[in-house]
């Protein structure tokens, strides 16, 4: 599969996609990036006067890029309009703010893809390369049900 096609694929539409681009996949990994353009809704209560990007955003970030991309390019031609993707776990650590513009870069490692079942080692830094979260995402990714 085409690295272009991967985004193309995705079940998400804005405002819900928090995918601009990925830079690499391959069957053990995946990166890309996203930019929190400072109009999103979530803003505009989180916080006042000092907006930052919530948690569960950042989460949400790190599972489309770093878990569903990884899924649709390891499915390859078996991901289709009629596949189900289910987000099941999350162990996060937050580490930095991200604030109203920023880009991110989402990186990614397969710790496994088996029975339907992915999990990923999954980080996000800002671009002064520093550290913003991390932590192990899975979910249940089928071709069809």
């Amino acid at each position: 599969m085409n690295i272009n096609d991967i985004i193309g694929k995705l079940p998400y539409t804005q405002p819900f996609l928090f995918v601009d681009e990925l830079l690499h996949v391959n069957e053990e990994g995946i990166s890309g990036t996203y930019t929190f353009k400072k109009d999103l809704d979530f803003y505009k209560g989180h916080f006042k006067g000092n907006p930052v990007t919530p948690g569960v955003i950042l989460t949400e970030t790190m599972a489309q890029i770093g878990m569903v991309c990884l899924g649709i390019y390891l499915l390859d031609d078996k991901f289709t309009n009629e596949s189900v993707v289910a987000f099941t776990s999350a162990d996060m650590q937050f580490l930095k703010p991200v604030y109203p513009n920023e880009k991110v870069t989402v990186n990614s490692q397969k710790l496994f893809f088996r029975f339907g079942k992915l999990k990923c080692n999954v980080v996000m830094k800002n671009e002064a390369g520093q550290e913003v979260c991390k932590g192990i995402l899975a979910g249940m990714i089928t071709a069809k049900l």
